[in-house]
């Protein structure tokens, strides 16, 4: 590891996946209550981030049916499945991103399903890129808790100093904040309230803005070199 690890949370960061979650979302909510009306995509993606559980319980509730999530999860699982690269795409400027930061080591660790994390980044035709794609299916637990990113570093022979968490949500930088590494904020994702509550280290407009902010000098410990 030439520079140091640097950890992305996945949808709202590098991918925008609110269309396709949505679309899911609507679709199982129609497949057990035929008739139900949809809920707006914009409502569903504050849903997004803490785990498809939390996605569909969430989903349950905004539409007023109470139908336990365990039961309902199988079936946003099996259609989310299905679709998961229909609208799904890379936010502008993550590839290049990516190419800018040759040297480090890059991983991805989210709340998503490993698998289905994967299967989307290659078919975005960047998954080569990381050294890891990280689900809580994959993990220890799952954000915010910092166990997973702290395996991910010891993967890495990569100490807090070396180490930064890349995300659009407070989740991202507690978990960040919780290992003692830097955390940089991205602006179009999904969670920009959170980031105001839990301001990171950075907020970037741009991804293609890390790699000069990582490279930069700064007084504090917990920096890449």
């Amino acid at each position: 590891m030439a520079r140091g690890l640097v950890v992305f949370d996945l949808d709202g960061t590098l991918v925008d996946s609110a269309d396709d979650l949505a679309d899911a979302v609507n679709a199982t909510l129609g497949r057990i209550a035929p008739g139900a009306p949809p809920l707006p995509t914009d409502q569903i993606r504050g849903f997004v981030g803490q785990g498809a559980r939390s996605l569909v319980e969430r989903a349950l509730r905004a539409a007023s049916l109470p139908r336990p999530a365990d039961d309902v999860l199988p079936v946003f699982m099996e259609i989310y499945g299905q679709h998961l690269l229909d609208k799904t795409r890379l936010y502008p400027g993550v590839a290049e991103a990516l190419e800018t930061l040759e040297g480090y080591t890059l991983a991805v660790l989210t709340n998503k399903p490993g698998g289905m994390s994967r299967a989307i980044l290659e078919g975005l035709g960047v998954a080569r890129r990381f050294a890891r794609i990280c689900g809580p299916d994959d993990l220890p637990a799952k954000k915010p808790d910092p166990a997973g990113l702290r395996q991910l570093m010891s993967e890495a022979g990569a100490p807090p100093a070396a180490t930064a968490m890349v995300g659009d949500s407070a989740i991202d930088v507690l978990t960040g904040r919780a290992a003692g590494v830097a955390t940089v904020g991205v602006s179009y994702g999904l969670d920009a309230a959170g980031l105001r509550a839990e301001p990171p280290d950075v907020v970037l407009d741009d991804l293609r803005q890390l790699a000069g902010w990582l490279r930069r000098p700064r007084p504090r410990a917990s920096v890449l070199p």
